[in-house]
C-alpha cells in the first residue's frame, strides 16, 4: 500500500522538489540517514570498557515495541538493576505492558550477553509479578537485578552481533528458503522450560498466521485510540529523531533508497498520510514473503518473568539470525489483539484460533516473527544514550 501511494504521489513530488526541495532534503535528513547523535550508541557502545556501563551500552541496543526503549538502569560496580519506565508505553496496543516487558527481556539478554566478553560473571534475579493495566502514575518498577563479579573474559559470537542487529521491515525473498541447519539451530535457541518455539515453513501454515495477522491489524488500527497512542512514537521529522532518539522513523519503514528519499521530501501533511497508511491490503503478502514464520509461546503470557524470558529468546534468535545474514522482524498484530480483546472484555477468539494453529493449548503465543533473506538492507534505529536511561 505504501508503494502504491508513492507512485500516486510521484507527480506531486516532482513539482515539490523544485525550489525548496534542496532545503527540504537537508532538513529531513536525506543526506544524514543513520548518522548523528541519535545513532552514536551503535558506534560507541564499547567506549566504557572495563565498566558495568559497557553492559548497559549493549542493553540499550536491544529491540523494543515501536522502539519505545522502556528501560531504566541503576548501576554500581557490583550490580545493575533494570526498571521499566511505564510512561514509555504504546497505550491501547499494549494495555498490560506485555510487549514492553518483552522489550525489557531483549535488553536483559544483551546485558547478560555482554558480561563474559567484558570480564564479568553475572547472575540475574527476576522478582515475581503478574502484569496489570498501565498504571496512572508512571513510577519506575524493578523488573530484574543483575549481580556482577569479576570473571574470565570469554568471546561470544552473539555479543559481537549486537551492533549489527537490525529490524528489517522490507519484503523478503519468498523463493529463497532458509537452510535446514539454520532451522535446526534456532529450534534449540530457547533455554528455558517456560518458553516454547513454534516454527512454520509450509505455505498453508504461514498463510493461516498471515491471514489472522492481517485481520488483527485491520481491527487494531481501525480503533482511533490505538491510532492516537501509537502515533506519538512515529518520528516523521528529522529534528524529532535527533531530539527524542526513539520511535519509528521513515528509514525503518522497509523502503528502498528512492522511496525513502521521496517520503522525506514530501510536505508534512503528505508524509503524515503516508505514515498513517497501514499495509492492510499488502500485509498478508508481506508476511508470506518470509519463508519462516515463528511463534514464541509461554505458559502464562501475563506472568512478568515469562515475558522477560520470551524477550530474551527473541533477542537471542535475532542475534543468531544476524550472524547468518538472515533478516528478521516482529509481526505481532496477531498476539496484540489478544490483549486488546481482553482489555475490552471480549471473548478470547484469537487465542482460540492460535490453538488451532499450534495444536498445543498448554502454550500461549506472545510473540510472532518473520525471517528470511531480504532484498534491502535495514537501517539502524535511533537510540537514547546511556546517560539518559540511568537512575
Amino acid at each position: 500500500m505504501l508503494r502504491r501511494f508513492f507512485l500516486r504521489s510521484a507527480g506531486v513530488l516532482t513539482i515539490a522538489a523544485v525550489g525548496g526541495g534542496i532545503w527540504r532534503a537537508w532538513d529531513q535528513g536525506v543526506f544524514d540517514s543513520g548518522n548523528g547523535p541519535a545513532f552514536e550508541p551503535w558506534d560507541d557502545w564499547r567506549n566504557t570498557k572495563d565498566s558495568p556501563l559497557t553492559l548497559v551500552s549493549a542493553a540499550i541496543l536491544a529491540a523494543s515495541p515501536h522502539n519505545t526503549q522502556p528501560w531504566l538502569f541503576q548501576v554500581s560496580e557490583s550490580s545493575i538493576d533494570m526498571y521499566i519506565d511505564t510512561s514509555r508505553n504504546v497505550g491501547a496496543l499494549d494495555p498490560y505492558l506485555r510487549e514492553a516487558h518483552i522489550g525489557l527481556g531483549c535488553a536483559l539478554e544483551n546485558l547478560l550477553r555482554a558480561s563474559a566478553p567484558n570480564g564479568y560473571a553475572a547472575s540475574v534475579t527476576l522478582p515475581p509479578a503478574k502484569l496489570a493495566p498501565i498504571p496512572t502514575e508512571p513510577n519506575p518498577q524493578l523488573v530484574a537485578r543483575v549481580k556482577l563479579t569479576k570473571g574470565a573474559r570469554k568471546r561470544d559470537e552473539l555479543y559481537e552481533a549486537i551492533p549489527q542487529r537490525r529490524t528489517n521491515r522490507s519484503r523478503y525473498n519468498p523463493h529463497l528458503p532458509l537452510p535446514a541447519d539454520f532451522l535446526k539451530a534456532i529450534a534449540h535457541v530457547p533455554d528455558s522450560s517456560s518458553v516454547k518455539l513454534f516454527l512454520y515453513t509450509s505455505e498453508v501454515d504461514r498463510q493461516k498466521i498471515a491471514d489472522l495477522s492481517l485481520a488483527a491489524m485491520q481491527e487494531l488500527y481501525g480503533d482511533r485510540q490505538v491510532q492516537e497512542d501509537t502515533k506519538r512514537w512515529v518520528r516523521l521529522r528529522w529534528n524529532d529523531v535527533e531530539k527524542f532518539r526513539d520511535g519509528l522513523t521513515v528509514d525503518g519503514f522497509g523502503l528502498n533508497d528512492g522511496e525513502k528519499t521521496m517520503a522525506k521530501m514530501m510536505p508534512d501533511n503528505m508524509l503524515e498520510r503516508v505514515a498513517s497508511q497501514r499495509e492492510t491490503d499488502d500485509y498478508s503478502d508481506l508476511m508470506m514473503s518470509s519463508p519462516l514464520i515463528g511463534i514464541i509461546a509461554v505458559r502464562d503470557r501475563y506472568d512478568r518473568e515469562q515475558c522477560l524470558v520470551a524477550g530474551r529468546t527473541w533477542q537471542r534468535l535475532h542475534l543468531f539470525a544476524t550472524t547468518k545474514e538472515v533478516a528478521a522482524r516482529p509481526c505481532n498484530e496477531g498476539v496484540q489483539i489478544i490483549d486488546y480483546e481482553r482489555a475490552a472484555g471480549k471473548a478470547a477468539s484469537r487465542l482460540a484460533m492460535f490453538k488451532e494453529i499450534t495444536h498445543d493449548p498448554a502454550w500461549q503465543p506472545t510473540f510472532i516473527f518473520c525471517m528470511g533473506y531480504s532484498r534491502l538492507p535495514a537501517s539502524a534505529s535511533p537510540r537514547r544514550p546511556v546517560e539518559w536511561v540511568q537512575l
